[in-house]
């Protein structure tokens, strides 16, 4: 956002705030990345529609102006939830495969508008840093291949394939999926916006809802009153959802690196601006950016205690602090460098990890969340099977798994907190053990966190 003359939470560049009471076929709520793709593909399937947007802060301002970037095919939840809600296996495969093509249509839409998001099709290289992290990933490759993915989308790397694209301290193996794309989170829900506003619908920034009821959305400016009322809001929707504790905010950080020298770049590699992650259970995850600098981001501290969101984003000292060795452990030449910018943002977790698009049309409302960190692709299919679910039906969107799913309430604090934090702790402890030892099996303690969390597929 700096880099286009924004800075989040200041009003520079907002689009008008409302400006009275207003009227509309579809009021959303968000203008994030599920509320502007749900405009987009609204607009696109019905032009005749009236369409007002409502953002308390300015268009991506949340998650989705401070994600890493990642258009991933990765499906938000576990595709054996999703076939096992829908009462049949094809049902994960479906959703999988929709989520593969969705990086082809995301992509298709940024060259068709036009939008300065530097998008390229990188591929993402999973490493491994030891033989029990390279277990787990054979395991993917398996499973993905099981739910959906062709053999040309996703295959086995040697060390030395991996050292080939990228110079990974430690690195034993690893994974390439080629279908993965890399872009400007910023520069996407910007020119998204603009977007949308060329076809005629109205977004209105520094307009906080503060309640939605069947019919209308009620601001301190007044109400936007409309048939259909969709929040959008992923995980900033505790003050809003009718039951707050369907859905809870999950931290997640991220740290940038000053430009770096060529005589890094010529140690590290990674010419081919791959994304990047590792196979720990507490995973980072990065890319190399246009402007020779190294984002790096991950869970750090994962939960805030009653479901904060942490406002503009600041980073907590021990966060950045876990990060900058994470970068100096696996990118030794990177040492001596200074960090430039550190952000959070909020993502959205369901109770079983599982997204979920639902539209009540006897009352006009309706929602989409629950990416779980993969909502850079799973915002834009969401949307469209919200927007379906809308104004288009028989559209085929409609019928993959997570429409019209709801899962049970998260705990109530202070169980809610101390849960979140003992899975996190397990996964952190199981990673001391297993790099420590170059453990060959995966610790017990990491695949008792992930049944407890519902991640094991």
């Amino acid at each position: 956002m700096r880099s286009r003359g924004l800075r989040p939470g200041r009003l520079d560049a907002a689009r008008p705030a409302l400006g009275g009471e207003a009227t509309a076929d579809v009021c959303i709520v968000g203008a994030g990345f599920t509320g502007l793709w749900t405009a987009y593909h609204l607009s696109e399937a019905r032009p005749d529609l009236s369409i007002v947007v409502l953002e308390r802060e300015t268009a991506g301002y949340g998650a989705s102006g401070r994600n890493a970037g990642w258009l991933s095919p990765l499906v938000p939840g576990n595709r054996r939830t999703f076939s096992r809600t829908a009462g049949t296996r094809e049902a994960g495969r479906a959703l999988q495969r929709r989520m593969l093509e969705a990086v082809d249509e995301v992509l298709e839409v940024i060259a068709r508008e036009g939008i300065d998001a530097g998008a390229i099709r990188s591929g993402n290289v999973v490493v491994a840093r030891n033989r029990a992290a390279m277990q787990r990933l054979r395991g993917r490759l398996a499973a993905d291949r099981e739910w959906g993915y062709r053999d040309d989308e996703g295959q086995e790397l040697s060390s030395a394939e991996v050292q080939e694209r990228i110079r990974v301290s430690g690195a034993v193996g690893g994974l390439f999926y080629p279908t993965v794309g890399r872009l400007d989170p910023g520069g996407l829900v910007r020119g998204l916006a603009d977007a949308v506003e060329r076809r005629g619908v109205r977004i209105f920034e520094r307009t906080e809802v503060t309640s939605i009821t069947p019919g209308a959305a009620h601001t301190s400016r007044g109400a936007v009153r409309a048939a259909s009322v969709l929040r959008c809001t992923e995980g900033y929707s505790v003050e809003l959802a009718p039951d707050p504790r369907r859905i809870i905010p999950i931290n997640s950080s991220i740290i940038v690196t000053e430009p770096l020298p060529e005589s890094v770049w010529s140690e590290i590699g990674w010419d081919r601006f791959e994304l990047f992650s590792d196979a720990a259970h507490v995973f980072s995850y990065s890319q190399r950016t246009d402007d020779g600098r190294i984002l790096i981001g991950g869970r750090g501290n994962p939960y805030r205690f009653g479901s904060g969101t942490g406002g503009e984003g600041r980073v907590d000292r021990g966060t950045v602090e876990s990060l900058v060795a994470r970068l100096h452990t696996m990118f030794p030449a990177t040492e001596g460098h200074g960090i430039a910018h550190a952000w959070s943002g909020v993502l959205g977790v369901t109770r079983d990890w599982c997204a979920s698009v639902v539209y009540d049309r006897e009352h006009g409302l309706g929602h989409a969340q629950g990416y779980a960190g993969h909502g850079v692709t799973s915002a834009y299919l969401a949307a469209k099977s919200l927007a379906g679910a809308v104004a288009v039906p028989g559209d085929d969107d409609l019928s993959l798994p997570w429409t019209g799913r709801q899962t049970r309430n998260w705990e109530p604090e202070p169980i809610r907190w101390f849960g979140v934090h003992a899975m996190y702790r397990l996964f952190a402890y199981a990673d001391r053990i297993e790099e420590r030892r170059d453990a060959s099996r995966t610790s017990v303690l990491a695949r008792l966190g992930s049944r407890l969390a519902g991640l094991h597929e």
